[in-house]
């Protein structure tokens, strides 16, 4: 029967976590005038897990809807990504090669969320809300990567007009589809309960893809690859660099930014 109870109390719904956690004790006959602390400890842990459970639905939901573009709501997102991005430019039509500059791949960007559906969208958007000076400078510096580590004088010189930069918003999309791997895998667990003293909330997700676009942005200017053909081994490469980051079990993913900065107080 305990272990019954066991099984099932991690499915159970977050406000019945106090009453599982005292079923769990009298069972075990466990006084709780003896150690106070145990049971503040086990809801706490009990809630964490719970909650990564429910953020993978939650993250897997956004994942599965797909971006519409007869929905207002979608089509509203779509255009804050663009004024975050690109507030001294305004976009000239809702289709338009203009999305090119953000890093979409043709003139209409709902075809490039088919992969991860609006899960991209909304930690694009996340991004450039929140961490609005990081993004603009992540966009400036994926279309100029070599750009921003000399002056002027030293680029003209060195003539890299052929620097091998990447496309800002597809690669948003690609690691948004690292991060789930990541989440669904149970790699990000580590993480979580170290940054999330109750539950993890999509706003952590959120801020980890933060961290690991920003993270990924300078660890592909450091590999310096000769060409976006070897965008597939870098990635790679950084994906299991975090791996072993997070196989560290006091390991907490801290960015230096904006978002994040309230990331290990929520």
């Amino acid at each position: 029967m305990f272990v019954q109870r066991l099984q099932t109390s991690v499915n159970v719904h977050p406000d019945a976590i106090e009453k599982t956690i005292d079923d769990i004790m009298e069972l075990k006959r466990i006084n709780p005038d003896v150690n106070p602390q145990l049971g503040v400890s086990l809801q706490a842990c009990l809630l964490q897990i719970v909650g990564y459970r429910n953020l993978i639905a939650e993250v897997e939901k956004l994942r599965r809807e797909p971006y519409d573009s007869e929905n207002p709501q979608h089509e509203e997102m779509l255009l804050k990504l663009w004024k975050c991005l690109k507030p001294n430019s305004p976009l000239k039509a809702r289709i338009s090669k203009q999305w090119c500059e953000i890093g979409f791949q043709g003139d209409d960007p709902k075809t490039d969320f088919r992969g991860m559906g609006l899960l991209g969208l909304y930690n694009l958007v996340y991004f450039a809300e929140w961490d609005t000076e990081i993004a603009q400078q992540v966009l400036s510096d994926s279309l100029h990567p070599k750009y921003s580590q000399l002056s002027k004088a030293e680029w003209e010189k060195k003539k890299f007009d052929k620097a091998i930069g990447y496309s800002f918003a597809i690669v948003g999309i690609n690691i948004t589809d690292l991060a789930y791997n990541l989440l669904v895998s149970g790699a990000l667990k580590t993480h979580f309960y170290n940054v999330a003293p109750e539950a993890p909330t999509l706003t952590h997700f959120q801020q980890t893809f933060c961290y690991l676009m920003h993270e990924f942005h300078k660890f592909w200017i450091d590999e310096d690859p000769l060409d976006i053909m070897e965008f597939n081994r870098v990635r790679e490469k950084f994906y299991k660099r975090i791996l072993k980051q997070l196989q560290n079990p006091e390991m907490a993913l801290c960015p230096h930014f904006a978002a994040s900065e309230s990331l290990i107080n929520m």
